[in-house]
């Protein structure tokens, strides 16, 4: 494998850094950057598969959150690789968050409660299978709206952000190309001449 270790990690070592990254969250951006700007793809593919992934990890669908993308990313023409990389935008650190935001948003469209009520005190695995109206329904109504407005922002971001890097790339290879040539014909110049 190209990037292995040559002494692999020890299990809890992996582990660690499988929940925090190993050198900084600045460098893993940068890095799942990187990924996404390499996909052989249209920007409008890749922009497209990577903003159906992140929405669908607004939704309350757990298991499903590959696959949904997935889908969703074949109706609208996206990339597959950047659904799966847009499904990290829900991760266990983000989770909490888009929850009890999903929840308050659901409770409020129903016309429950307040906005800034927060998810039941008492609430188990056991609650939210007994009384799945009290917080499926509410946190998938929220999830909706927010899985729109966070589909057209992930989209126009990583549009704009693959189109540039994939100009740069280009232009790169193409100032690579040149130099190569202009020394190709410098060396062929230099062998007619002796």
């Amino acid at each position: 494998m190209l990037f292995r270790p040559r002494s692999p990690m020890p299990l809890l070592q992996r582990l660690r850094s499988a929940i925090w990254p190993r050198r900084s969250w600045k460098r893993s951006a940068r890095y799942v950057g990187h990924r996404l700007g390499r996909i052989p793809s249209t920007p409008y593919s890749i922009a497209a598969g990577f903003a159906s992934g992140a929405a669908i990890s607004f939704t309350p669908l757990l298991g499903l959150h590959f696959l949904g993308g997935g889908l969703i990313a074949l109706i609208l023409r996206g990339n597959l690789l950047a659904s799966a990389i847009g499904t990290v935008v829900g991760n266990p650190w983000t989770f909490p968050i888009i929850w009890a935001w999903t929840f308050s948003l659901g409770r409020w469209l129903l016309g429950e409660a307040d906005m800034i009520e927060t998810l039941p005190q008492h609430i188990s695995m056991n609650y939210i299978f007994d009384h799945p109206s009290q917080v499926l329904l509410p946190m998938m109504v929220g999830s909706l709206p927010t899985a729109l407005f966070i589909w057209f922002f992930c989209f126009w971001f990583v549009r704009r952000l693959v189109s540039g890097y994939q100009k740069a790339r280009r232009k790169r290879l193409e100032r690579g190309l040149a130099k190569a040539e202009a020394s190709k014909m410098a060396t062929s110049k230099k062998e007619k001449s002796q």
